[in-house]
């Protein structure tokens, strides 16, 4: 099997080495050069460096061909939105998330990430469960109190130019990616801006769907 890890700390790291000893073609990438240098001087070279969270970084990685993608940063954002550009865009079919705050998993599950683990063991455990059941379809979405919903941002709209910090989201509502112009993904920070055409993915209640959709796509009078 061929199976990306995005991430290359000590989960990351530990995970790739019992894979290979096992007999399995992994990549590691890791952000940062130091680390990715420390892998491969202890693995081979099967770490690359770069931004998982990029589509150009994952198609260095061949994600397109890869069985299983393993998202195992240190930051549960850039662990979903690698879930998110692997099954929409590669149609990776098997995305195992880390899950850093046991207070997101309800959102992870919202938005179709129902393999989640928080542990070097776990994701050997889930992946080898994965691979003895044959699984050939992507896990169905979990009964939550929480949706996605994706938002075009039109021209001229009021939030266009003004950073998340400052949009007042309705209430237990987070902005999960914000796809550029073109395909880049972003996983937004308080500080990114939003700008017309981006496609916005967020996770909120129902009661709440509405309410954002005005915020995002409200124009200027």
């Amino acid at each position: 099997m061929y199976i990306i890890i995005v991430g290359g700390g000590k989960v990351g790291r530990g995970a790739a080495r019992d894979l290979l000893d096992a007999g399995h073609e992994v990549c590691v990438i890791e952000r940062e050069p130091q680390t990715a240098w420390e892998i491969n001087d202890e693995l081979g070279e099967v770490a690359l460096v770069g931004d998982g969270t990029e589509v150009r970084v994952q198609r260095a990685a061949g994600m397109n061909r890869a069985d299983v993608v393993v998202a195992a940063t240190g930051r549960d954002q850039a662990n979903l939105a690698v879930c998110q550009v692997a099954q929409q865009r590669f149609e990776t079919a098997r995305v195992i998330a880390r899950i850093n705050d046991p207070r997101n998993e309800a959102v992870f599950r919202a938005v179709g990430i129902s393999a989640t683990i928080s542990a070097t063991r776990a994701i050997l455990s889930s992946i080898e469960h994965e691979v003895d059941a044959n699984m050939l379809r992507l896990m169905e979405l979990r009964s939550t109190e929480f949706e996605l919903v994706e938002v075009v941002i039109p021209a001229g709209a009021r939030v266009i130019g003004q950073p998340v910090r400052y949009l007042g989201l309705p209430p237990r509502t987070v902005l999960t990616l914000i796809l550029r112009p073109g395909g880049r993904p972003e996983v937004p920070g308080p500080d990114s801006l939003l700008e017309a055409e981006a496609v916005v993915l967020a996770v909120t209640e129902p009661a709440q769907e509405e309410r954002l959709r005005r915020l995002l796509t409200g124009v200027e009078r």
